[in-house]
């Protein structure tokens, strides 16, 4: 713990304040998108230099304004972090009406879309120089960005005993593929997951299906999937250890699930971007050679004939970040969170540490 007087309380802002409406508003939104994803890649690219529109901002008055409220006045946080463009607006909207508390936003992709600005933001922590310029063009003043990477577990830094965890999980030591994505329709796809299938004898497959508890049935019961190097995962909080038993990630290309990958050094391929900020990501990823995008069959067979002929090699080769020569220190967010939170209470640098009393930060999410 970097500062034990600092006391952080995480809250997921659907779930928290609305816990039998959220899981309706998020199911409908991945339906839509996994379901239309054009029509969602329109609504993202025509609102992209937008920030949100009146009618948006009076629903999430209506469902979260007077909550959120009465949640701050009773924690009465020092500074509000935010990893989402909703709980942002409706803290910006607060601070309109007199809420006297920093607000921080975290942009948690590789693009900056309109919804995420707010004039009301003090800080923009962001994931590259070029968010940084999005935002730059788009009006935001220059010393309320500051480029830090996207804020991933500490665990995802740390490289574990590989032997250790093939022993624990009860793997082989043979080329092994880590699948994620089965909340967001990769799962759904049968030809997709078919192919998979046919290199099991060769390739030790990890499919983890997160909360997705319809799909791990399913394929529980799937004859295909019953082979000794076939190991299907639920919800899982080891996910940087599943990676360091893994030669290779699969995944849709999701800010956060490709930053933990990214610090982890394991190559990727990506499949189906949505329209819109995975786009983003995707290119982002492969214009710096940390991955490909899944165009067809033949993308997953070079790929998996190349794990073959060349493991162990491959674990070997992995290209992990260096926070002294990539500028990626995983703790450049933790800092300046913190130096905006020791500001919020007149604690410059030249204070004295002593003096820092009980401090409450106050993190609002969104799924």
């Amino acid at each position: 713990m970097l500062s034990p007087d600092i006391q952080t309380r995480v809250l997921e802002l659907g779930s928290f304040l609305h816990p039998t409406l959220a899981p309706w508003i998020f199911t409908a939104y991945r339906k839509t998108v996994t379901s239309q994803p054009k029509l969602y890649g329109m609504m993202y690219r025509y609102k992209h230099k937008k920030s949100l529109n009146r009618f948006t901002r009076l629903a999430l008055h209506r469902i979260f304004y007077a909550h959120a409220a009465e949640v701050i006045a009773q924690l009465r946080p020092d500074t509000v972090v935010c990893t989402h463009p909703f709980p942002s607006a409706v803290i910006s909207r607060l601070k309109r009406t007199g809420l006297n508390v920093p607000l921080c936003t975290v942009i948690t992709d590789y693009d900056a879309h309109g919804t995420w600005v707010s004039p009301e933001v003090n800080k923009y922590l962001v994931s590259t120089p070029d968010v940084k310029r999005q935002l730059l063009a788009r009006g935001v003043a220059a010393d309320s960005v500051e480029v830090t990477g996207i804020p991933v577990h500490p665990n995802f830094w740390e490289p574990h005993n590989r032997e250790e965890l093939r022993t624990r999980f009860r793997l082989k030591a043979m080329p092994t593929v880590l699948i994620m994505g089965g909340g967001w329709g990769l799962m759904d796809s049968e030809p997709f997951l078919q192919h998979f299938t046919r290199w099991r004898d060769r390739i030790q497959l990890i499919l983890c299906l997160g909360n997705n508890e319809k799909a791990l049935q399913a394929l529980s019961e799937d004859e295909r999937f019953r082979h000794e190097n076939i190991r299907l995962l639920g919800f899982t909080k080891e996910v940087d250890k599943w990676m360091d038993v893994s030669d290779l990630l699969i995944t849709k290309p999701g800010g956060m699930t490709c930053t933990e990958a990214l610090a982890k050094g394991i190559p990727m391929l990506f499949y189906k971007p949505i329209p819109g900020q995975e786009e983003e990501n995707l290119q982002y990823f492969t214009e710096h050679g940390f991955g490909e995008q899944i165009r067809s069959e033949e993308t997953i067979e070079y790929w998996f004939k190349l794990l073959i002929s060349r493991y162990p090699d491959m674990q070997k080769r992995r290209i992990r970040l260096n926070p002294q020569t990539s500028g990626y220190n995983p703790m450049n967010s933790i800092h300046a969170i913190m130096d905006i939170l020791q500001r919020s209470r007149g604690f410059i640098e030249s204070s004295k540490p002593a003096s820092i009393e009980l401090q409450t930060s106050l993190e609002l999410q969104s799924k």
